[in-house]
């Protein structure tokens, strides 16, 4: 592959850049991602990934951004690489109130409320549980796990609410790591869904992976996406009109319960991605329930049990949490239709 790069572009470490591609004939039919990672190799491929999503590659000859990273190549091709300016690298300790579960000299339990971001990125540059753990902590959590996302070994949607695991040790953030690698970690869920499953018990299958048809939603694929295991049983129905279900990961993949229990017809009630409130779906809620679906604002899932192996005595560690209060208010008005 031939490639131009200019110095003068290029900029200092850290400050905006921009990078000239031309696709060379060996690289005819490779992945866009991959042929750039290649030109490239100070940019790693999860990096250019990430711009080509953002919009942030151009295709020259069409002037216009190439945003699809699986998308093959052809020699002559010349695309332009934008890379904006590095932020600030080390998230501040910020005093946020945290609800702490347990905590000793290796790691935090905390139960995160919904709307809290985990860890900074795009959009949310502060404010997160990260900022929080840091002014928590002090220094002891600094770069644990990386400078970005110190400490955090797994993760939650900003919208939902529970239980997360923090390390606060390097050999408890391996030691953690490793156990949800090899999905020996405990984690249950209870989600509010429309409609009533079945079987009332059962397990879905599906690969997860980038929606075609929406970049910003995931969605069950039959091609490429990752394995997603989850495993469900419905706790009570609702008259048909919702139930009360209990999700178990054996996998963990982003949106993976919202996506799966759609994928089978039953959306998370109050989810804005994947479970359109319709005026079907409306009407069929008393009034009390419409009230309580509108003041929860978010999809109805809380992640109330986490169990797992102490990093440093292996002793076998569980955590169970009442629902959070908006689901609970959600769920009582349900039970009484």
């Amino acid at each position: 592959m031939g490639r131009e790069v200019k110095q003068e572009e290029a900029g200092p470490t850290g400050a905006a850049a921009e990078h000239r591609v031309e696709i060379g004939a060996a690289e005819a039919g490779a992945r866009l991602d991959a042929a750039l990672a290649r030109a490239l190799p100070a940019l790693s491929r999860s990096r250019l990934k990430r711009l080509i999503e953002s919009g942030s590659v151009i295709h020259v000859p069409k002037g216009a951004a190439a945003t699809d990273a699986s998308a093959k190549v052809k020699p002559g091709d010349r695309f332009l690489v934008r890379v904006p300016a590095a932020e600030p690298a080390r998230p501040a300790a910020q005093a946020i109130p945290l609800d702490i579960i347990y905590e000793d000299a290796n790691l935090i339990v905390v139960d995160k409320t919904a709307g809290l971001v985990v860890h900074p990125a795009a959009g949310n540059p502060d404010r997160t549980l990260v900022n929080a753990l840091l002014a928590h902590c002090g220094g002891t959590l600094s770069g644990i796990g990386g400078v970005r996302r110190p400490g955090i070994v797994h993760r939650l949607d900003k919208d939902t609410s529970g239980l997360l695991v923090a390390a606060k040790t390097d050999r408890a953030h391996a030691s953690l790591a490793a156990q949800f690698a090899a999905h020996t970690v405990e984690r249950a869920y209870v989600a509010l869904v429309w409609g009533a499953p079945k079987p009332r018990e059962g397990t879905i299958a599906g690969q997860i992976g980038r929606s075609a048809r929406d970049r910003k939603k995931m969605a069950v694929v039959a091609r490429g996406g990752k394995r997603a295991v989850t495993r469900y049983r419905v706790r009570a129905s609702y008259k048909g009109v919702a139930s009360l279900v209990e999700c178990r990961l054996e996998t963990g993949r982003t949106h993976q319960i919202r996506v799966h229990l759609a994928s089978i017809g039953h959306p998370l009630m109050g989810d804005p991605v994947y479970g359109r409130l319709t005026a079907e779906r409306r009407a069929a809620l008393p009034p009390a329930a419409q009230a309580a679906l509108a003041a929860l604002g978010r999809q109805a899932l809380d992640a109330y049990l986490l169990g797992f192996r102490h990093p440093a005595s292996g002793e076998a560690l569980r955590f169970e949490k009442k629902f959070a209060i908006d689901f609970m208010r959600l769920n009582d008005c349900l039970e009484k239709i």
